[in-house]
């Protein structure tokens, strides 16, 4: 299978890329293109120190070109991974689409419910593949509360909060010529983790959302709300209290702070759920800095999510579930090769139903979230209601 991702910032380099790499080495993925705008972005990527140590004798084909000529350039039924700002992504799925494309897409898939709806009719007609990449559902945290919690272990959720702070540097980034106030904010880009997990732990509907933001400066002088608070409210009439920012210090020692708590009851005594995921119980004082954005001498590493491993090969091995997130729904692309149109809408009805990967039909409360978000986030903070 061939794939075009198209974006080359952030994502690509931390997660999307070397996961390609992976499989491309254990001989399930062709050809690899990215593209982007800028060749600077493109020279950077290739150039990755710890991507070139990982998987010496890999490469991308660079593309300059707008990514409409590069999607219409591939072969029917490849895959395109859509990794770029949240308010560019309905347009590159949808081309993606209309050449006969597979698409993963990172998270949210788009900003409105209409969009979402429009999207799966059209994959649905076309027997297309659309993966929305929540990495966190393929976390061993999640998945080992999604069994208990749906098995009744917990009772029911009932109350809960939730916070994801990224780092300061994050706004030296091109966030700051992207993540401004009219195209998303802290809790759209970052909060959607939580409620798509929480959803996706127990299979409760969001019904309305209140989110207070405060404006803040890149240093190019562009605003964003880069501080939000948000309260979601469910249908069983559980509240989840979702804090986020562009704004953790750089000198902590985790790459962000994050975390989950749930309370919960089967009406005769409580259950609780609490995951502190920047606690991942490592601890590490170098003798230098090692380097790299947001890194200190003394450092707390995530090596759940995505981390490069020796295990003798050529190279390194990415492990964690960032990586097995990418993966997944690249075999499920892989799946649909050589099927006809009706094998592959049977496909697409299963893996909806299952709803382990997010696909439009099945998470689009996360749309309908952001929706609303967006409308409260303008409005002060009001409260607005999600429509089931």
């Amino acid at each position: 299978m061939q794939i075009a991702t198209i974006g080359g910032g952030m994502i690509a380099h931390d997660q999307i890329l070397p996961s390609l790499y992976q499989m491309q080495r254990l001989g399930s993925v062709g050809p690899v293109e990215v593209c982007a705008r800028n060749a600077a972005t493109l020279d950077k990527l290739a150039s990755s120190e710890i991507i070139q140590r990982a998987f010496p004798g890999h490469s991308f084909r660079p593309r300059l070109e707008p990514y409409a000529e590069v999607i219409a350039g591939l072969p029917r039924h490849q895959l395109v991974i859509v990794a770029l700002p949240d308010d560019l992504h309905y347009q590159a799925v949808m081309t993606a689409l209309r050449h006969d494309q597979h698409v993963l897409c990172v998270k949210p898939l788009v900003l409105t419910v209409a969009q979402s709806i429009e999207i799966e009719a059209e994959a649905r007609t076309r027997g297309l593949l659309v993966g929305i990449e929540y990495h966190k559902r393929f976390d061993d945290r999640s998945l080992l509360a999604r069994r208990r919690y749906q098995a009744g272990l917990f009772g029911e959720f009932k109350l809960g909060t939730a916070c994801l702070l990224e780092k300061w540097y994050y706004r030296h980034s091109n966030f700051q010529n992207w993540f401004t106030l009219d195209a998303s904010d802290a809790f759209t880009y970052i909060g959607c983790h939580y409620i798509d997990l929480v959803a996706f732990v127990t299979g409760l509907r969001p019904t309305g959302v209140s989110v207070y933001g405060i404006k803040d400066r890149f240093p190019n002088g562009n605003e964003g709300w880069l501080w939000t608070d948000a309260r979601v409210l469910w249908n069983n009439g559980a509240c989840l209290n979702v804090q986020n920012a562009l704004g953790f210090p750089d000198a902590a020692p985790g790459t962000n702070m994050q975390s989950l708590t749930m309370y919960c009851s089967n009406g005769q005594v409580g259950g609780w759920l609490h995951h502190s995921d920047q606690f991942r119980g490592m601890q590490y004082c170098y003798t230098a800095n090692p380097g790299g954005d947001g890194m200190n001498t003394y450092a707390e590493p995530s090596p759940d999510y995505f981390q490069y491993v020796d295990v003798g090969g050529p190279g390194l091995t990415p492990v964690g579930y960032g990586y097995r997130s990418t993966a997944y729904i690249v075999e499920r692309a892989l799946e649909m090769q050589g099927k006809d149109l009706t094998a592959r809408q049977q496909l697409l009805a299963q893996w909806d139903a299952a709803a382990v990967m997010a696909t439009p039909a099945n998470s689009r409360y996360n749309e309908a979230v952001v929706e609303a978000a967006r409308e409260s986030i303008r409005d002060g903070g009001r409260m607005v209601s999600i429509p089931s």
